[in-house]
């Protein structure tokens, strides 16, 4: 039996140096490890190896969903999580009020709120629907409207009360007190219901002077002057029957309740007693 003195190997050769005297005086290099290290073929795992293969796998198959979600979000755009928003007045049937402007607004307001909502709404079809719907309508209201022209009423009657003739006539009259009016109302009511109800074959000539000294007397109380309430009485008498024959023969068609040979002259009186009382009680 040998001892051994030194060791010095490699991974697969060790060199054993026998003492002297021994038949083998030498270092000799023995491949006695060549055996000792062959690997076993084995079909079972290791602990460490199999939580080595887990893990790898763990982070093939999270690679794998990430590579997924970006080909879908590259397909279909980024979905965020957060709602949709929804257009509030998706279900306004005034087309102005729901694209939130005025009937007055031009073409570029017009086209400037509908760009707007859609750009906020854009990720809901229904609520981009109801804007292009608002907006279609509104142009098409306008294309009628520069094609079929109305008269706007409301319009023309404040273009009217604007104009300086209108503005003139109307700084010659002031409203008084309210029981000046409640006087002068009486008096021309009471011609009036005796005028129709007393026609004479003559005509309503009494009737007729007396509102013209009924008139002279309520200016002058107003405007405590003689000479300004009798040229103001016989210019505004004098216009009142003009107006009031003309609307008889032009305008105003026969009165079936006013009946007789004078409904013409009844109908003319009645006419002047208004125009009258106007004269007498705002005219300054």
């Amino acid at each position: 039996m040998s001892s051994i003195s030194g060791l010095t190997a490699s991974p697969s050769r060790c060199c054993f140096q026998v003492p002297v005297g021994s038949p083998a005086s030498r270092c000799r290099r023995v491949s006695n490890l060549s055996h000792a290290w062959k690997p076993v073929k084995t079909n079972v795992l290791l602990p460490v190896e199999r939580s080595y293969w887990a893990r790898v796998t763990q982070r093939l198959n999270a690679r794998k969903t990430h590579l997924i979600k970006c080909a879908m979000d590259a397909s279909f755009g980024d979905m965020p999580n957060e709602p949709i928003a929804i257009f509030p007045r998706i279900n306004v049937r005034d087309p102005y009020k729901r694209l939130g402007i005025s009937r007055e607004a031009s073409e570029d307001e017009i086209q400037g709120a509908r760009n707007f909502l859609v750009r906020q709404y854009a990720g809901h079809k229904p609520s981009v629907d109801a804007i292009e719907s608002a907006h279609d309508k509104i142009i098409m209201q306008q294309f009628y409207d520069r094609k079929n022209p109305k008269i706007d009423i409301k319009k023309k009657v404040r273009a009217v009360s604007q104009s300086r003739v209108v503005q003139a006539v109307r700084s010659r009259f002031r409203t008084p007190a309210t029981q000046f009016i409640v006087k002068t109302s009486i008096a021309f009511i009471v011609l009036g219901a005796l005028t129709f109800l007393f026609p004479t074959e003559e005509g309503p000539t009494l009737q007729v002077a007396i509102s013209l000294l009924a008139t002279m007397y309520f200016i002058h109380d107003r405007l405590k002057s003689k000479l300004r309430a009798f040229l103001y009485s016989a210019g505004a008498f004098v216009f009142s029957w003009l107006v009031g024959t003309f609307l008889m023969v032009a305008v105003i068609p026969p009165i079936p309740f006013i009946k007789g040979l004078r409904s013409f002259e009844v109908t003319t009186s009645l006419i002047t007693y208004v125009l009258l009382w106007v004269a007498s009680t705002y005219l300054k």
